[in-house]
């Protein structure tokens, strides 16, 4: 399961940075700091999203291995 997570990442990264421009406004948010809120705000929902979808497959995994 991590290493799925971490190949995803690893791919979204390289995505993200290949199709990356200057965009006027992405210079206008670095330039006031509000960037980090955007870029902080979306790391934690994934975060989050990861999390949760890890405790649901632990779980699912425990309800298989009790009905088998």
């Amino acid at each position: 399961m991590i290493k799925k997570l971490v190949c995803l990442v690893i791919f979204l990264t390289g995505y993200v940075s290949a199709f990356a421009q200057d965009v006027e406004m992405a210079d206008t948010m670095r330039s006031s700091g509000k960037i980090y809120v955007v870029v902080g705000t979306i790391a934690i929902v994934f975060i989050g999203l990861a999390i949760y979808l890890f405790t649901i497959d632990r779980r699912l995994t425990k309800l298989e291995k009790h009905n088998d």
